[in-house]
């Protein structure tokens, strides 16, 4: 499995993931043309677009990858929060497998101030993929996974410090707590899974200002023992 990021993070987030069969983007938030030039123009070997939900960080660019022939697979809520109709806007189901191309996937739901979050679970022969960012926790465990993606937003002390200095309002704050995750919830999440077969963990849509990645990379790694980047 090859995992590429081309963007992480309040500004956008895009993903691009292939098994060598399937090439796949993981969220569409940034320009359609910075899109096109991480795929070097060659649109035509994105199978599918999966989607989270509805806002702008992370479907951005739906509608020109819809136009330009790529199926986009998501919930009803964001289809309908979205606001746009097309034959290749593909409605999932939460916890009900469908298939593109050689992957397996398993949508489920998530904890965002959003109208229908998912999160993925990705299958492709013995390799499986965790895909979750933008919740403040995970309802599920999940076995037998060589992947991760999790979304490590935030420091709640480091938060808590930018509110008291008046860099962060109150009203962030509270839109943080209830709808991102912190890395104490990562940390718990990451040790309440079976992670036996995990070869990396990727640490995706880190605040700028309430984060810390080098302290999040060394505190992950050292919990799991893994190999552990940040996108």
């Amino acid at each position: 499995m090859d995992i590429q990021v081309l963007a992480s993070g309040s500004r956008g987030n895009c993903y691009r993931v292939t098994d060598g069969k399937t090439a796949l983007l993981l969220e569409c938030g940034i320009p359609f043309p910075q899109i096109l030039k991480s795929l070097d123009y060659r649109t035509s070997e994105i199978e599918a677009c999966l989607l989270t939900h509805e806002h702008g960080d992370h479907a951005r660019a739906a509608k020109d990858l819809l136009r330009a022939g790529v199926d986009v697979y998501t919930s009803a809520g964001t289809a309908r929060a979205l606001g746009f109709k097309s034959h290749r806007l593909r409605v999932v189901q939460p916890k009900t497998r469908f298939t593109v191309g050689s992957w397996s996937i398993l949508p489920f739901d998530t904890v965002h101030d959003a109208a229908e979050p998912l999160g993925f679970l990705l299958d492709s022969g013995e390799e499986r993929l965790l895909f979750a960012t933008d919740t403040a926790y995970l309802r599920y465990r999940f076995t037998k996974l060589t992947h991760i993606m999790l979304e490590c937003n935030y420091d709640l002390e480091i938060l808590k410090a930018n509110v008291a200095a008046g860099l962060v309002s109150s009203e962030v704050k509270r839109r943080v707590l209830k709808s991102h995750m912190s890395l104490e919830t990562a940390k718990n999440m990451l040790k309440a899974n079976d992670l036996r077969r995990v070869r990396e963990i990727i640490l995706i849509h880190l605040s700028d200002d309430n984060g810390n990645a080098q302290r999040f990379k060394n505190e992950i790694a050292r919990i799991t023992g893994k190999v552990v980047r940040i996108a």
